[in-house]
């Protein structure tokens, strides 16, 4: 009996470590998921730099890179999203130039209009724009040429004694030098600068709420995959008793981080603290989809359907509608985090009791033997 109680402990120390490695997975998989997804980002046509060489013609430039520069001719426009655009001087383009980047010059020729957005605009002594000049940036310097009408709002307008606007002035900021520059009218306007299309607040928080909800899935998915029985028995727990187990995430939220600090207080400590809030950090992002799971699987349950992964799909679902909410969208995800940080908490002290239980009855029945 001593060696099937041994054949026994073998079975549940390979059990524990084919976890192990799962875990080992499931951790490896998500810290290297969000670093793949941007590298595979690079692998397309934005660059460090984009550069249109002396005698060189291209059709158009259309960049998303460090660096945009036009020493060439471009035929078409220039759209260019960078940290620097720069049209050279002996450079040429015949349509239009829009661009959003730290720093905008100007010094070779535009045949068509410019809109510009950045840190510091500069219309060099040798920059000339045939069109109108539309821009908004911290400092914009006119030493050039602009042949239509200029809208700028910038902090500072430094129209420069070689400048030359042929059509009005409409600004907002402190103007200074040379306003003999301009042809038309100078006007004060504080709504100028450059239209750079709708306001894409609303969106952008959409985009980053569908990410986060791909991302949830992909964890949602993984763990119930590799876990099925755990990730109902939380689900469980969190369901049946939503309270408790919301007081015990309370409990382990406020303690966990408490402890981590007082282990760094020790020098050997440090390296512990920092690796054990990374892991914290995914214990609770692994909350949060269980405490979606679990109300999803709670409401699935009242209309009298068991599916665990339809229950997934609709709590994080649900989650990522319910999380847009001014106000009450974050206080929903604190409670959800509680809710999941405690179901989980007690999953994990359930199995770990189970085991101890289990591991008494085989030595209890080993020595009576």
């Amino acid at each position: 009996m001593g060696a099937k109680s041994s054949g026994s402990r073998q079975q549940t120390n390979r059990h524990r470590r084919r976890r192990l490695g799962a875990v080992v997975l499931v951790t490896l998989l998500l810290v290297g998921f969000v670093p793949l997804a941007v590298t595979a980002q690079a692998d397309g046509d934005a660059g460090g730099s984009v550069v249109v060489e002396e005698g060189e013609t291209v059709d158009t430039v259309n960049a998303f890179a460090g660096h945009v520069v036009v020493r060439g001719t471009v035929d078409g426009d220039v759209n260019a999203m960078a940290g620097n655009v720069r049209i050279a001087e002996g450079g040429s383009v015949e349509g239009d130039v829009s661009a959003f980047a730290g720093n905008v010059e100007i010094a070779g020729t535009v045949e068509g209009d410019v809109m510009a957005a950045g840190g510091n605009l500069l219309i060099a002594e040798s920059g000339s724009i045939a069109g109108t000049l539309e821009a908004g940036a911290g400092t914009a310097t006119i030493e050039g040429e602009i042949g239509g009408d200029a809208e700028i709002g910038a902090d500072t307008i430094v129209l420069g004694e070689g400048a030359s606007i042929g059509g009005n002035l409409a600004y907002s900021g402190d103007l200074q030098g040379n306003q003999d520059a301009v042809s038309g009218t100078i006007t004060e306007d504080a709504n100028v600068g450059p239209d750079v299309g709708p306001d894409l607040g609303p969106l952008t928080s959409w985009l980053f709420a569908l990410y986060g909800l791909v991302l949830n899935l992909i964890l949602g998915a993984i763990l119930l995959a590799l876990f099925p029985y755990f990730s109902r028995r939380v689900a469980a727990k969190g369901g049946s008793s939503p309270l408790r187990a919301g007081l015990a995430g309370l409990v382990v939220l406020i303690l966990v981080p408490i402890l981590l600090v007082a282990i760094a207080i020790t020098v050997v400590g440090i390296p512990i603290t920092i690796l054990g809030f990374f892991v914290f950090a995914l214990i609770c992002w692994i909350a949060i989809v269980y405490g979606w799971f679990t109300i999803g699987a709670w409401v699935l349950s009242a209309a009298g359907v068991e599916s665990a992964w339809l229950a997934l799909v609709a709590g994080l679902v649900g989650g990522a509608l319910l999380s847009q909410i001014p106000v009450v969208g974050a206080l929903l995800t604190f409670l959800v985090l509680l809710l999941g940080l405690g179901a989980l908490s007690m999953g994990i002290y359930g199995n770990r009791q189970r085991g101890r239980d289990a591991e008494t009855r085989q030595t209890t029945w080993a020595g009576g033997e």
